[in-house]
């Protein structure tokens, strides 16, 4: 392992991070499990950051990818490619956007700058509304929307960003009013925001849970009524689904449909879990926004037969099996076991989430204060205890970030927050 680490710290970026004190190379897992090169074994409760969402090494969908591999694997998009069409049938119908058009692309990242590319042109703007302590990517457009500064390394980029109030309920400045008034008080800096810029904004991007921000979340409600004020300006919503989407959060197959009075987004974005561990984003729209772009473009690696055969077996599987209801029971009993837990815990300011997408604050005890200390204190315990978390966290990354494949059992529920209520009290 020394020897693989010295050889990564030889030829990757810096910057590229690496989770734990001693880093791990998994070798393979099955189920909600995975195994290091040294034969450990440990139960997986990140999943390769919200991707692997069934299982690993599924059957269903490891045979998907070995029978279209052994005709073919790669044509591009100059091609008909019956696995994407048959994917962007699926996923239109599922979308909720009316005459729905889909395009694939290979990464969140991507899927999100397509995005901004389309909301751009079609609204002949580059101004965007994105939410404080945001993430939405690594791309120089991506990374000008991010209202995360620790995963944001230039304040350069192609767009006018504006941030406004709603995506984090318990802080800042409006944390001490009820749903209704932090509601309100949002969309009143909405509107003063949309005084203040030039011509017309093209789009607001937001994640209906914020992932690499800790798992916060506005109420419900929040957005649909941004969306009527977006309505009488002509601006388009963009709901970034990369981490809420396919029944994660279990009360909603979509992240959007916690926000739906006001009707569904003009475009949604996915990535993760849909490939489960394959690379396939996407980009879903109504057709007189996907259809603005006046310049021919193609996608090399978009809709790839291979990756959109391994989303096909992965959908079907989910909807197969209900594991948005799995989500939705099993993840209430780990949300629960979890705030019992940590209830008599001062380094521990608040448990929530949704489903199987949960976040542990951590403070200094007696204050408000983030605890990364201890966030980096835990992540190392419960990984001695057997146990694979994530972390995150607004800019001081002391939020524990816990997302298992949706398939997890009780038991598991029940072993995985044994571990992670001992590594909590280690801290």
């Amino acid at each position: 392992m020394t020897d693989l680490y010295d050889r990564h710290r030889a030829v990757m970026p810096e910057w590229l991070a690496l989770y734990y004190q001693r880093p791990i190379e998994l070798t393979h897992g099955e189920g909600r499990y995975v195994w290091g090169a040294d034969g450990r074994k440990y139960l997986d409760f990140f999943g390769g950051i919200l991707t692997t969402m069934t299982a690993h090494a599924l059957p269903e969908v490891t045979k998907a990818v070995s029978e279209q591999a052994g005709r073919i694997i790669h044509s591009s998009t100059l091609y008909l490619d019956r696995p994407m069409v048959e994917l962007a049938e699926r996923v239109a119908a599922l979308s909720g956007i009316p005459d729905a058009r889909v395009f694939f692309t290979t990464s969140g990242t991507e899927a999100n700058d397509a995005a901004l590319l389309l909301a751009t042109a079609h609204r002949r703007s580059n101004q965007i509304l994105a939410m404080r302590n945001s993430y939405h990517g690594r791309s120089f457009s991506a990374v000008g929307i991010t209202g995360n500064q620790s995963w944001s390394p230039t304040s350069l980029s192609p767009l006018q960003t504006l941030y406004v109030h709603g995506g984090v309920r318990s802080r800042g400045p409006y944390a001490e009013l009820s749903d209704a008034e932090f509601t309100a008080a949002c969309v009143a800096d909405l509107r003063d925001m949309l005084g203040q810029a030039r011509g017309g904004v093209a789009a607001l991007i937001a994640e209906p849970i914020q992932g690499v921000g800790g798992f916060t979340s506005p109420p419900d409600g929040l957005y649909a009524a941004f969306r009527e004020v977006l309505a009488e300006h002509g601006i388009l919503w963009i709901s970034d689904e990369v981490q809420t989407g396919w029944g994660r959060t279990g009360e909603h197959f979509w992240g959007w449909q916690a926000h739906a009075r006001s009707g569904p987004p003009d475009m949604l974005t996915f990535a993760k879990g849909i490939g489960n561990g394959m690379s396939i984003g996407g980009v879903v729209a109504r057709a007189e926004v996907m259809n603005c772009l006046d310049a021919n473009s193609i996608s090399t690696f978009g809709g790839s037969p291979v990756t959109m055969a391994a989303g096909l077996a992965n959908l079907t599987y989910l909807l197969e099996h209900d594991l948005q209801g799995n989500a939705r029971r099993v993840g209430g009993l780990l949300i629960e076991r979890l705030r019992a837990i940590c209830a008599q815990l001062p380094v521990v300011r608040e448990v929530r989430g949704r489903g199987l997408m949960i976040g542990i604050e951590l403070v200094e005890p007696g204050t408000d204060e983030p605890n990364q200390r201890a966030a980096a204190a835990v992540l190392e315990a419960a990984r001695e205890g057997g146990l694979l978390i994530g972390k995150g966290g607004g800019h001081s990354t002391s939020v524990l970030r816990v997302a298992p494949p949706l398939s997890l059992t009780v038991a598991e529920a029940e072993e995985g927050a044994a571990i992670l209520g001992q590594a909590l009290r280690s801290a």
